[in-house]
C-alpha cells in the first residue's frame, strides 16, 4: 500500500484506499458498498451465501434506484457505481489486492473470529481490516492476527448511505497511523467520525440502551403510561422519538441482546434488562416486525403490556377555582388566570383543585399532607426542550391523590394549551427520572475517557436524531440542578447508577459546563 507503514507513525491517506472488500452482504454490508462505490472506489462484495448475495445486491439497485427516483443520482451515474461492485463467494476473490477490507457478517463473536483468521492469511501485510461490530471487542479480533496494528472498529449506522456518523474505534493494539487513516476514508466518504476507545457498544450503544432499558423499568414500575413515557421524551425533552416507541422500532430481541452483551462488560442496574423488556423479546413480541411489542401495530393502539393508566379516563371540566401552592420555581397563577380561572392561595381553604407547583427533587406528598385536603392536591411541574415555551405538564400524583382531581389537573393543562403526562410522586417525577441518569451516563464516558465531549454529543445527535447532544442538554440544565435530583433518586431507592458521576458533581461546584 503507498503512503508508508503505519508501524513507522505514517498514515496512509485515504486517497489511497482505492480497493476495498467488504465481507457480508446483508442490509449493512450492502449499504457500506454503496457508500465506497459512489466515492469512486473500487469494491468486491464477498458473500459465500448465493441467497445472500442476490438479496444483498437486489438491497444495493434498490437503494440506488431511490436515489434515481429522488433526482438526487442520474442513470449514468448508477451505472457506474454499479460497474465498481464485484461479487465473489470467497475472499480468494479480491483480498489479496485490498487496501481495505470491512467485516460486516453477522454480530456472532465466532464468526467474525473465523472471517479475521481467512483474512490474516488472504491480505497482504499493509491492508487496514476494519470490523462494522456494533457491541464485541474490537481488541479480540485484532489480537488474532498477525498484525493487529492495523486492524480497527468501523462502525456504520443503519442506513448506512444515509446516516452520517461512523464510530471509528481503536484498540490497545491499533496504531494511530491506521485510525488517522479510517477517520479520514469516512470523512472522504461525506461521513462524520468520531474516534472511540474498544469498550462494549463504543458511544452511542452504551448510552442509548441504557436509558431505553430504564425506561422500561419505568413503566414496569407504574411510573406512568407508555404513552406518557414516550410522550414526556418528547415533548418535555424534544427528542424525535419516545423510548419505547423507539425500542420496538430497533427490535426488543436486538435491544436485549445489545444490553446483556453491556451487562457482561459493565455490570450495574443500567444495562441489566429490564424484566418486562425480556418477557416481550421471550413471547416474541419484537417490536414493529412482529407486528406487535409496547404498541400494537396492526391496529396502532397501545399493548395491553403497558401500566395501567392512574388517570381512569374520567371526563371533566376545568376547575373553576384553585388552590395554588409554590413549592417549586414555576409562577403559574398568570397564565392560570389568564385562562379565565379563579386562583387562591393558602391559607384559603375552598377550591376546585388544589395545585402544587414542585420540584423534581422534592416530594409533592409533604406539600400535599399540609393541605386542608391532601386527596384534591396535584403536583405540577412545567417542562420543555431548552430556550422553548414548556411544552409539557408533569402532573404528579401521590397515593392519596382522587382520580377526579387528576382529571381535573388534566382538563386544566389542557386549557392552558399544554400536554400532559400524569407520574407518580418519585424524584425526579417523569421527565427527568427518565433523562437525568442519561446524561450523568455521557458525563461518566467524558470522566473515564471514552470520548469528548464534543464527540459524545456529535455521535447522539448524528446517530440518534437527537436535536442537542445529552452533555449540552446537561449544560444547559445545570450541572447543579441534574446533580441534586440524581442525589434524591439515589437517596429514594439506592441504587448507585443514580449516583452524580464526579466529574458532573465538580462542574455542579464550580459552576462550569461540560462544553
Amino acid at each position: 500500500m503507498a503512503g508508508g507503514s503505519a508501524e513507522a507513525g505514517i498514515a496512509v491517506q485515504p486517497a489511497d484506499i482505492r480497493e476495498v472488500v467488504v465481507v457480508g452482504l446483508g442490509t449493512m454490508g450492502a449499504g457500506i458498498a454503496e457508500i465506497l462505490a459512489r466515492s469512486g472506489r473500487s469494491v468486491v462484495v464477498v458473500e459465500a451465501n448465493g441467497n445472500a448475495l442476490a438479496r444483498g445486491l437486489a438491497t444495493l439497485h434498490a437503494s440506488l434506484d431511490k436515489a434515481v427516483a429522488r433526482g438526487r443520482l442520474t442513470h449514468a451515474d448508477k451505472a457506474r457505481i454499479i460497474a465498481r461492485i464485484r461479487a465473489a463467494d470467497s475472499l480468494a476473490g479480491g483480498a489479496a489486492a485490498a487496501d481495505l477490507v470491512i467485516e460486516a457478517v453477522a454480530e456472532s463473536a465466532e464468526l467474525k473470529r473465523a472471517v479475521f483468521a481467512e483474512l490474516d492469511l488472504a491480505c497482504r501485510p499493509g491492508t487496514i481490516l476494519a470490523t462494522n461490530t456494533s457491541s464485541l471487542s474490537v481488541t479480540a479480533l485484532a489480537a488474532g492476527t498477525r498484525h493487529p496494528d492495523r486492524v480497527a472498529g468501523l462502525h456504520f449506522f443503519n442506513p448506512a448511505p444515509v446516516m452520517k456518523l461512523v464510530e471509528v474505534v481503536s484498540t490497545v493494539l491499533t496504531a494511530p497511523g491506521t485510525t488517522e487513516t479510517l477517520a479520514g476514508l469516512v470523512r472522504a466518504l461525506g461521513k462524520t467520525p468520531v474516534q472511540v476507545g474498544d469498550r462494549a457498544g463504543f458511544v452511542v450503544n452504551p448510552l442509548l440502551l441504557a436509558y431505553l432499558n430504564h425506561a422500561v423499568r419505568l413503566l414496569d414500575a407504574g411510573y406512568a403510561t407508555g404513552g406518557d413515557i414516550d410522550k414526556a421524551a418528547t415533548s418535555g425533552v424534544g427528542l424525535p422519538m419516545g423510548p419505547l416507541a423507539l425500542l420496538d422500532l430497533i427490535g426488543l430481541d436486538t435491544s436485549l441482546s445489545i444490553l446483556e452483551a453491556l451487562k457482561a462488560e459493565f455490570g450495574g442496574s443500567r444495562f441489566t434488562p429490564a424484566p418486562l423488556l425480556r418477557r416481550l423479546a421471550e413471547a416474541g413480541l419484537t417490536g414493529r416486525k412482529a407486528g406487535r411489542g409496547f404498541y400494537e401495530y396492526q391496529h396502532q393502539s397501545v399493548h395491553a403490556a403497558r401500566a395501567d393508566d392512574p388517570v381512569d379516563h374520567l371526563a371533566s371540566q376545568p376547575p373553576s377555582l384553585v388552590l395554588l401552592i409554590e413549592d417549586g420555581p414555576a409562577d403559574l397563577t398568570s397564565a392560570i388566570t389568564a385562562a379565565g380561572i379563579g386562583v387562591v392561595r393558602p391559607p384559603a381553604a375552598e377550591a376546585d383543585l388544589i395545585l402544587v407547583a414542585a420540584s423534581p427533587a422534592r416530594s409533592v406528598l409533604d406539600a400535599a399532607l399540609a393541605c386542608p385536603s391532601p386527596a384534591d392536591a396535584v403536583g405540577i411541574h412545567l417542562v420543555g426542550p431548552h430556550g422553548a415555551r414548556p411544552a409539557l405538564a408533569e402532573l404528579v400524583i401521590t397515593h392519596l391523590t382522587k382520580a377526579s382531581a387528576v382529571a381535573a389537573a388534566v382538563a386544566l393543562a389542557a386549557k392552558l394549551g399544554l400536554d400532559s403526562v400524569t407520574t407518580r410522586d418519585r424524584p425526579g417525577f417523569l421527565t427527568a427520572a427518565m433523562t437525568y441518569p442519561h446524561l450523568n451516563d455521557a458525563a461518566a464516558m467524558v470522566q473515564d475517557g471514552y470520548a469528548s465531549a464534543a464527540d459524545i454529543d456529535t455521535a447522539m445527535m448524528l446517530g440518534c436524531g437527537y436535536p442537542r447532544g445529552p452533555l449540552e442538554m446537561l449544560d444547559d440544565i445545570g450541572p447543579a440542578v441534574v446533580a441534586g435530583v440524581l442525589s434524591a433518586m439515589h437517596a429514594s431507592c439506592g441504587d448507585p447508577a443514580f449516583v452524580p458521576a464526579p466529574l458532573l458533581v465538580e462542574h455542579a461546584a464550580a459552576g462550569t459546563r461540560f462544553r
